[in-house]
């Protein structure tokens, strides 16, 4: 169900509206990534002296080009993790365009969703985004103690909370509170186990810049086939 959910969502690139969606998040996330990596890095250059007097090695001078470089490279690194937070913020700002798109082409005889409303959904995304911060600051100590592991514990602790978030907004569009929360709980395991499968690829440079718009229509399909099971 979830592969081919994901596959679904995949197969929905070349539609139009769909498409116009994806290019304007996709523009959003690269412009927040990069002005993220330039500001590391320019922090980097301001800190770095322009050149300093070594011992044998006598005056240095390209230690500001190393530390924009250092910069540089340490923002590419950290916007692996940045992409998880970056995820959540989709929720609020993307969600309904999405959804209404895969439904519009797969459930077009579905009545068009109340929605949450605009309000609701940037508030809980912004609530969400603050869960996400923390809770992976909280994990900071347990990467470190656990470090082979720490691949496997980023997955799953961003998994459980990124698959609880979109199904649930997701869910929000269609039910009230208590049903989606009733429908979440019912389905916990499958909604986790897409969670994962939507964190493993955030964990990719490039290719994590168009998961959170996948995993938005993913979890579209995966509402409409749970409600109708």
């Amino acid at each position: 169900m979830i592969f081919s959910a994901f596959l679904a969502s995949l197969g929905q690139i070349d539609d139009r509206n769909f498409r116009a969606v994806l290019l304007r998040a996709l523009g959003l996330t690269i412009g927040l990534l990069a002005l993220f990596v330039y500001a590391v890095a320019l922090g980097l250059g301001w800190l770095i002296p322009d050149e300093v007097t070594l011992p044998v090695l006598g005056k240095v001078t390209f230690l500001d080009e190393l530390g924009t470089g250092i910069g540089l490279v340490s923002g590419l690194i950290l916007s692996v993790f940045l992409m998880v937070p970056v995820a959540s913020v989709f929720v609020g700002l993307f969600l309904d365009q999405i959804a209404r798109a895969v439904e519009e082409k797969h459930y077009p005889h579905l009545p068009q969703a109340p929605g949450a409303g605009l309000a609701a959904s940037v508030g809980d995304a912004l609530r969400f985004l603050g869960v996400v911060i923390l809770v992976n600051l909280a994990a900071l100590l347990v990467y470190l103690i656990f470090a082979p592991l720490a691949p496997l514990i980023f997955w799953a602790v961003n998994g459980l909370l990124l698959g609880r978030e979109y199904f649930q907004m997701v869910a929000l569009r269609r039910l009230s509170r208590p049903e989606a929360d009733a429908l979440r709980r019912k389905n916990r395991v499958t909604i986790f186990a897409a969670g994962v499968l939507m964190t493993i690829p955030l964990s990719i440079p490039i290719l994590n810049l168009i998961i959170p718009i996948l995993g938005v229509a993913t979890f579209t399909h995966l509402f409409h086939r749970l409600t109708a099971r």
